[in-house]
């Protein structure tokens, strides 16, 4: 037989998702990956019933429903501080990962290169690598993950045509600053480059934290494609509703990719969610608060064991260091945390192109009586390695 593709040779399968399998397969609480274990706004289980009995069950527009685009232009034209044209500006895709996926194969070659900041989510390697191009990494130094603006430019004197910039971020939760974001935006207009944004935790920031949305900054909104989904705002990832805002001649360009990729989202999901996209601030104000509850008894949890953590800024992740206990393996730590103490987490080592083995990102969205559970869990930790 011929062989298989080289682009994907070294390839393996999710860890973040091996690991909910082997919490399954022993009973663990499932803190490794990203869902809530809670339903989504009753309001948007409605709407869906309601869907379901309307004919919505065939394909919509390929790059997604008019009322949905209508309604995540007004959102994001509001949150943003520029108009959207909902026609020409947006593309509905099957959740932030093909709108990542569709967006590289839009505006890179093979042979190009793409800077990524380290830690990462794992799937921008993978996208990367998939379009044919050289992921160059940058490092986000732990525990405040901030990054070097020389190392930074050098990325892109090296010839990085892209930055994908994932704020807030997976998996160590860091929102960018103003300075930050502006020391970015500078070196893309000095070097011509793109920026891919990855904004899903975007209503997701802890006090007194601020999202900024890249594409807002002066001049940037040319060479920003927008990435974000519905998932995780509203509480729906089963769904996998999301989306790209771009200018019109990058939409054009990846609105011909997402056609051949996935032709569209599934219609009847992008009807109901327009309900969500039409929430007043109350569910914003409400989603946060909750979420800062959760972060603040997981963090009070870990901090009562003895555990040492950063202080996520935003997202729902939080990285545990666990030097203290001898492993050269995270992974192995990771399976042996859920078999011996029965809570799952994910090994950073898989976040991060540096060689760091000393980190398990876990994730708090979930019931607070799910957080108490792991907590419980986690104070025999000591006792069981």
């Amino acid at each position: 037989m011929r062989e298989l593709s080289q682009r994907t040779a070294n390839f393996t399968d999710s860890v973040i998702r091996r690991m909910t399998r082997i919490a399954l397969k022993y009973g663990a609480v499932n803190l490794s990956q990203g869902f809530p274990d809670f339903d989504p706004p009753k309001e948007i289980l409605e709407a869906l019933k309601k869907t379901a009995d309307e004919n919505v069950h065939q394909y919509a527009i390929t790059w997604g429903a008019p009322n949905l685009r209508k309604a995540i232009a007004e959102k994001q034209s509001r949150l943003m501080g520029f108009d959207i044209d909902p026609d020409s500006e947006i593309v509905v895709t099957c959740g932030s990962t093909e709108a990542m996926m569709a967006t590289m194969m839009s505006i890179i070659n093979p042979g190009d290169k793409v800077a990524i900041f380290s830690p990462f989510y794992e799937n921008y390697g993978a996208d990367t690598i998939l379009s044919g191009a050289e992921p160059i990494y940058v490092p986000l130094v732990p525990p405040e993950y901030d990054f070097n603006k020389d190392e930074l430019e050098a990325a892109f004197k090296a010839g990085a045509k892209a930055l994908v910039l994932c704020n807030p971020s997976n998996p160590c939760g860091k929102v960018f600053s103003e300075k930050e974001l502006l020391d970015i935006a500078e070196l893309a207009e000095k070097y011509d480059a793109y920026v891919v944004t990855d904004e899903v935790y975007e209503h997701i920031v802890f006090a007194p934290y601020k999202h900024i949305y890249f594409a807002s900054l002066p001049g940037m909104r040319k060479r920003t494609i927008s990435c974000s989904s519905l998932s995780k705002t509203y509480s729906i990832t089963g769904w996998r509703l999301g989306y790209t805002i771009a200018p019109p001649e990058i939409t054009d360009r990846i609105r011909k990719v997402h056609d051949f990729l996935t032709v569209g989202a599934p219609a009847p999901l992008q009807e109901a969610i327009v309900t969500g996209l039409k929430f007043c601030q109350d569910y914003y104000d409400e989603f946060l608060r909750e979420y800062t509850e959760k972060r603040d008894i997981f963090i009070k949890g870990l901090d009562d064991i003895g555990l040492k953590h950063n202080i996520p800024e935003g997202a729902y992740y939080i990285m545990v260091d666990i030097s203290e206990f001898g492993f050269e393996s995270d992974l192995e730590f990771a399976e042996e945390l859920i078999k011996r103490v029965g809570v799952a987490g994910v090994p950073g080592s898989i976040f991060f192109n540096e060689p760091v083995n000393n980190y398990i990102r876990f994730n708090f969205s979930k019931k607070n009586e799910t957080l108490h559970d792991a907590i419980e869990r986690l104070s025999h930790i000591r006792e069981c390695f």
